[in-house]
This record gives C-alpha cells, sequence and structure tokens, in this order.
C-alpha cells in the first residue's frame, strides 16, 4: 500500500504551481516549511484531510 500521495498548490509569492509528497501518516495537519520550486522563497504548509479523502494544502508566506 502506498502512503505517499501527490499534490499540488500555488506559491503564495509567485503564484507558481508547486508540487509536495504527502505522507498520509505523518504529514497531516503538521506545518511544513519548503521553498518554492519556481521562486525559492520559504513557504509554510499545512495539509489537512478534505472531502472525499482529497487534500486542503494552505500555502501562506513566511512571515504571515
Amino acid at each position: 500500500m502506498n502512503l505517499i500521495a501527490n499534490a499540488e498548490f500555488s506559491c503564495p509569492y509567485c503564484m507558481a504551481t508547486n508540487n509536495i509528497q504527502i505522507d498520509e501518516d505523518n504529514d497531516l495537519n503538521q506545518q511544513q516549511i519548503v521553498d518554492c520550486q519556481i521562486c525559492c522563497s520559504p513557504i509554510e504548509v499545512v495539509v489537512t484531510t478534505g472531502i472525499h479523502d482529497k487534500f486542503n494544502i494552505v500555502a501562506t508566506t513566511d512571515n504571515e
């Protein structure tokens, strides 16, 4: 059983689409800092479970 899921979110700085791998056992409801794959700015990411087993990804700037 594969516990890693792929998802996308928009960078709050440059609005570019970024990919993220989500470990369903360890990453849900945890705050992570990731760098934008385009502009390299630090992004605070929180992943929660959404409707129909999809993910809600909240991506904010590092200073919000």
